[in-house]
Protein backbone atom coordinates (compact mmCIF):
# COMPACT_ATOMS: atom_id res chain seq x y z
CA UNK A 1 0.00 0.00 0.00
CA UNK A 2 1.55 3.86 -0.74
CA UNK A 3 2.11 5.88 2.29
CA UNK A 4 0.83 9.35 2.11
CA UNK A 5 4.03 11.35 1.24
CA UNK A 6 4.09 8.92 -1.83
CA UNK A 7 1.28 9.66 -3.29
CA UNK A 8 1.77 13.87 -2.62
CA UNK A 9 4.38 13.03 -4.72
CA UNK A 10 2.98 11.22 -6.97
CA UNK A 11 0.34 13.82 -7.21
CA UNK A 12 3.49 16.40 -8.18
CA UNK A 13 4.85 15.06 -10.30
CA UNK A 14 1.55 14.50 -12.67
CA UNK A 15 0.75 17.80 -11.99
CA UNK A 16 4.02 19.24 -13.15
CA UNK A 17 4.35 16.49 -16.14
CA UNK A 18 2.35 17.14 -19.26
CA UNK A 19 0.19 13.89 -18.98
CA UNK A 20 -3.14 14.00 -18.32
CA UNK A 21 -3.56 10.37 -16.87
CA UNK A 22 -2.00 7.99 -14.64
CA UNK A 23 -3.03 5.03 -12.86
CA UNK A 24 -0.78 2.93 -11.05
CA UNK A 25 -1.72 -0.36 -9.07
CA UNK A 26 0.50 -2.68 -6.24
CA UNK A 27 -0.50 -4.81 -3.72
CA UNK A 28 -4.65 -4.65 -4.13
CA UNK A 29 -4.79 -0.69 -4.45
CA UNK A 30 -5.18 0.62 -7.32
CA UNK A 31 -3.97 4.88 -7.59
CA UNK A 32 -5.71 6.83 -10.85
CA UNK A 33 -5.04 10.31 -11.58
CA UNK A 34 -6.60 12.48 -14.43
CA UNK A 35 -6.20 16.43 -15.08
CA UNK A 36 -8.76 17.75 -15.70
CA UNK A 37 -8.64 22.12 -16.76
CA UNK A 38 -5.09 22.02 -15.31
CA UNK A 39 -5.87 20.88 -12.14
CA UNK A 40 -4.70 16.92 -11.08
CA UNK A 41 -7.79 15.05 -9.47
CA UNK A 42 -7.19 12.13 -7.48
CA UNK A 43 -8.79 9.04 -7.17
CA UNK A 44 -7.88 6.17 -5.06
CA UNK A 45 -9.55 2.27 -4.42
CA UNK A 46 -8.52 -0.68 -3.18
CA UNK A 47 -9.37 -3.67 -5.02
CA UNK A 48 -10.60 -5.62 -1.98
CA UNK A 49 -14.06 -4.30 -0.20
CA UNK A 50 -13.69 -3.78 3.35
CA UNK A 51 -15.07 -6.81 5.79
CA UNK A 52 -16.59 -4.53 7.93
CA UNK A 53 -18.46 -1.04 6.80
CA UNK A 54 -17.23 1.80 8.07
CA UNK A 55 -19.79 4.11 9.92
CA UNK A 56 -19.48 7.29 9.26
CA UNK A 57 -21.17 10.16 11.77
CA UNK A 58 -23.57 12.04 10.26
CA UNK A 59 -23.93 15.60 10.14
CA UNK A 60 -27.09 17.48 9.59
CA UNK A 61 -26.36 20.97 7.90
CA UNK A 62 -28.22 24.08 8.32
CA UNK A 63 -28.03 27.61 6.89
CA UNK A 64 -26.34 29.75 9.48
CA UNK A 65 -28.51 33.06 9.42
CA UNK A 66 -25.53 35.17 11.67
CA UNK A 67 -21.85 35.33 12.56
CA UNK A 68 -23.40 35.13 16.27
CA UNK A 69 -25.29 31.87 15.30
CA UNK A 70 -22.14 30.51 13.67
CA UNK A 71 -20.15 31.15 16.59
CA UNK A 72 -22.49 29.63 18.68
CA UNK A 73 -22.79 26.66 17.01
CA UNK A 74 -18.86 26.39 16.52
CA UNK A 75 -18.54 27.33 20.70
CA UNK A 76 -21.47 23.79 20.85
CA UNK A 77 -19.27 21.70 18.35
CA UNK A 78 -15.93 22.30 20.82
CA UNK A 79 -17.89 21.39 24.21
CA UNK A 80 -19.38 18.35 22.51
CA UNK A 81 -15.87 17.25 21.55
CA UNK A 82 -14.34 17.75 24.80
CA UNK A 83 -17.09 15.77 26.71
CA UNK A 84 -16.17 13.07 24.05
CA UNK A 85 -12.71 13.40 24.83
CA UNK A 86 -10.70 11.13 27.17
CA UNK A 87 -9.73 13.25 30.55
CA UNK A 88 -5.91 14.01 30.44
CA UNK A 89 -3.24 16.33 32.14
CA UNK A 90 -0.92 16.27 29.68
CA UNK A 91 0.13 14.83 25.92
CA UNK A 92 3.05 13.31 25.34
CA UNK A 93 4.08 14.62 21.60
CA UNK A 94 7.13 14.05 18.94
CA UNK A 95 9.93 16.16 19.07
CA UNK A 96 10.74 15.43 15.01
CA UNK A 97 9.09 13.74 11.78
CA UNK A 98 9.59 10.03 11.74
CA UNK A 99 7.63 6.87 11.83
CA UNK A 100 6.47 5.92 15.44
CA UNK A 101 7.54 2.20 16.91
CA UNK A 102 5.90 1.35 19.89
CA UNK A 103 8.19 -1.47 20.81
CA UNK A 104 12.30 -1.98 20.30
CA UNK A 105 11.93 -4.76 17.66
CA UNK A 106 8.06 -6.41 16.31
CA UNK A 107 9.08 -9.41 18.91
CA UNK A 108 8.92 -7.56 21.94
CA UNK A 109 6.31 -6.00 23.74
CA UNK A 110 5.34 -2.58 23.79
CA UNK A 111 6.65 0.43 26.11
CA UNK A 112 3.79 1.33 27.52
CA UNK A 113 0.03 0.54 27.42
CA UNK A 114 -3.34 1.79 28.42
CA UNK A 115 -2.98 2.10 31.60
CA UNK A 116 0.61 1.81 32.62
CA UNK A 117 2.21 4.62 35.35
CA UNK A 118 5.30 6.13 33.74
CA UNK A 119 7.67 8.87 35.05
CA UNK A 120 9.74 11.61 33.71
CA UNK A 121 12.37 9.35 32.59
CA UNK A 122 9.96 6.24 31.05
CA UNK A 123 10.51 5.52 27.30
CA UNK A 124 7.15 5.52 25.81
CA UNK A 125 8.22 4.69 22.10
CA UNK A 126 10.73 5.23 19.12
CA UNK A 127 10.57 7.86 16.33
CA UNK A 128 12.48 6.43 13.33
CA UNK A 129 14.24 9.64 11.34
CA UNK A 130 16.44 8.92 8.68
CA UNK A 131 17.82 5.28 9.95
CA UNK A 132 18.24 6.76 13.73
CA UNK A 133 15.78 5.20 16.02
CA UNK A 134 15.45 7.85 18.89
CA UNK A 135 13.81 6.54 22.79
CA UNK A 136 11.10 9.10 23.47
CA UNK A 137 10.77 9.72 27.40
CA UNK A 138 7.45 10.65 28.98
CA UNK A 139 8.65 13.92 30.94
CA UNK A 140 5.90 13.73 33.09
CA UNK A 141 4.88 11.44 36.04
CA UNK A 142 1.07 9.70 35.73
CA UNK A 143 -0.88 6.92 34.12
CA UNK A 144 -1.32 6.27 30.14
CA UNK A 145 -5.04 6.77 29.34
CA UNK A 146 -4.98 6.94 25.58
CA UNK A 147 -2.35 5.96 22.22
CA UNK A 148 -2.81 8.31 19.97
CA UNK A 149 -1.40 6.97 16.92
CA UNK A 150 -0.94 2.94 15.32
CA UNK A 151 2.81 1.51 14.99
CA UNK A 152 4.36 1.72 12.03
CA UNK A 153 2.48 5.53 11.51
CA UNK A 154 4.21 8.59 10.13
CA UNK A 155 4.37 11.25 12.85
CA UNK A 156 5.10 15.05 12.39
CA UNK A 157 6.57 16.55 14.51
CA UNK A 158 4.48 18.38 17.98
CA UNK A 159 2.20 15.47 16.82
CA UNK A 160 0.35 14.16 20.00
CA UNK A 161 1.50 10.40 20.76
CA UNK A 162 0.31 9.51 24.10
CA UNK A 163 -2.18 11.40 26.70
CA UNK A 164 -1.39 11.16 30.30
CA UNK A 165 -3.33 11.72 33.48
CA UNK A 166 -1.00 13.03 36.20
CA UNK A 167 -1.39 11.12 39.61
Amino acid sequence: MLKVQEIRELIKLVDESSISDFSYEANGTKVSMKKENGEVVQVAAPKVAPTEPKVEPQVEEKPVESKQEEVQLNVEAKETSAQNSVDFDHEIVSPMVGTFYEAPSPEDDQYVQVGDHVDQSTVVCIVEAMKLFNEIEAETKGEIVEVLVDNGELVEYGQPLFRVKNK
